[in-house]
């Protein structure tokens, strides 16, 4: 986790610091995951699944940002574009 912040922080691109925000995330819900196996606590599975659901929104939302400057611009492929 020590090795994707510091991409995070000092990535070469956009996309790089993205991908590290991102593996960042799915090591937290790993994590979790393995707190939740460890103390038998099976609610913290919802917990993790939640957090990941949120990750990749979040993921894609900002993606989508960096390359159409725009969320609510329509993408190639949308049915909007006729």
């Amino acid at each position: 986790m020590a090795l994707a912040l510091i991409r995070a922080l000092k990535g070469p691109t956009v996309f790089d610091r993205i991908v590290a925000v991102n593996v960042f995330g799915t090591k937290t819900v790993l994590i979790v995951a393995l707190i939740t196996a460890i103390s038998g606590n099976d609610d913290l599975i919802d917990v993790a699944l939640v957090y990941a659901l949120i990750n990749f929104i979040a993921i894609v939302a900002v993606l989508k940002l960096s390359r159409m400057r725009d969320l609510a611009a329509a993408g190639e492929g949308d049915i909007t574009d006729g």
